[in-house]
């Protein structure tokens, strides 16, 4: 079944790169479906920390998030697998935020200024007579101009779509949850072990956020989570006294695996990618979140530009959503994936830790090459 209805624009994904790319083209009046698989709230596997570089955005969008309490951070730690620790401040600074409340809140707001919002499973996504056909599990075949691509780090999607990260096997596993306890409101850490890192920060409600990257060839050797933790990420005695002390909200951890940090593209098959659908910092950046917001105003941006255009070229649109994405992204997941193989190699790792102990001031600097100015 073909909805004869054809539609301006469509987002496939409503979280946080989908959602901020709906509200920004709401606000410019066009119209706008979404289409999500999952309900709201929920949570998400991901550091919730948000650097302050996206304040000047939001508040244009007229989204006030302090009615949500979010913590404000502004020092960073960084611990080696055997302890050792470095302290800095963040250069602008940021806040914890969780993705059960911002998403929600996102999605509220998404729905109270007019959108569209479908939830379903889209099955696949086809192109041909400048028209995009997609496909959906109960709710028929939806028509549009312009398709954006908002579902995140992995989709069945991609498998239909053929994309070339998604062929390939990738070590990393995730796991994600929140605890009570003591911590202090105003800090990031990341603390490593053996085989990855982990991420350490407050949100909202007094909730620690735990999130933790390891390569599963570390983690197979273990019979569950709870072993693991105890025999590899209790050797960093940071990490020993967070999770001893602190006590579970979830129960169980999230978990997600198959993490690719594979270059991506931007633009595929006539779509337009936002945040991790178009590519993946490694969460020891501490800036995926800020990346998609970033990716959803560069997006929304030009999608207006070639709307309002007298004679609108999808290819000109394209060429120029590649470039700017290309311009303000690349050399950051460069970055990243550069300190990830440092940090997960001890041998590496070591030398760049007495480093950075004698000259503190370079560890700000690196910082800043994961992260924007404020936009």
């Amino acid at each position: 079944m073909t909805d004869q209805y054809k539609r301006k624009i469509l987002i496939i994904g409503a979280g946080l790169a989908g959602l901020t790319t709906a509200i920004h083209l709401l606000k410019s009046g066009f119209s706008i479906t979404l289409i999500e698989k999952s309900t709201y709230p929920q949570h998400k596997v991901c550091g919730e920390y948000i650097s302050n570089e996206v304040m000047p955005y939001l508040d244009w969008l007229e989204l006030d998030i302090s009615g949500l309490n979010p913590t404000s951070i502004n020092r960073f730690e960084l611990t080696a697998a055997s302890g050792e620790t470095l302290q800095a401040s963040l250069p602008i600074g940021g806040f914890g935020i969780s993705r059960f409340t911002l998403d929600h809140f996102l999605f509220e707001q998404a729905r109270q200024r007019g959108a569209e919002l479908i939830t379903d499973t889209v099955t696949g996504v086809d192109f041909f007579d400048d028209t995009f056909e997609v496909h959906t599990a109960t709710s028929g075949t939806l028509t549009a101009d312009l398709v954006i691509g908002a579902y995140g780090k992995r989709s069945a999607i991609d498998q239909k779509l053929n994309r070339s990260f998604i062929q390939k096997k990738s070590p990393w596993l995730a796991v994600k949850a929140h605890f009570q306890g003591a911590f202090d409101n105003d800090l990031v850490a990341l603390h490593n072990f053996k085989g990855g890192y982990c991420g350490v920060s407050k949100v909202e409600n007094d909730r620690i956020n735990i999130c933790y990257l390891s390569d599963y060839d570390h983690f197979k050797t273990h019979k569950n989570l709870q072993r693991f933790q105890e025999q590899v990420l209790f050797q960093n005695p940071h990490l020993k006294q967070i999770f001893e002390q602190c006590t579970p909200l979830f129960e169980q951890p999230l978990t997600i695996s198959q993490i690719s940090f594979e270059a991506k593209e931007p633009v595929y098959q006539h779509m337009l990618m936002v945040g991790d659908t178009a590519g993946l910092i490694h969460p020891l950046c501490g800036n995926g979140m800020a990346m998609a917001i970033h990716s959803a105003k560069i997006c929304a941006e030009l999608v207006l530009d070639y709307l309002k255009a007298p004679k609108a070229s999808r290819a000109e649109l394209e060429k120029r959503y590649t470039r700017a994405w290309t311009l303000q992204f690349k050399n950051r997941l460069r970055t990243g994936r550069l300190l990830a193989q440092i940090i997960r190699k001890e041998k590496l790792f070591k030398p760049l830790l007495s480093l950075l102990v004698k000259y503190p001031s370079a560890l700000p600097l690196i910082i800043q090459r994961t992260h924007g100015k404020p936009f």
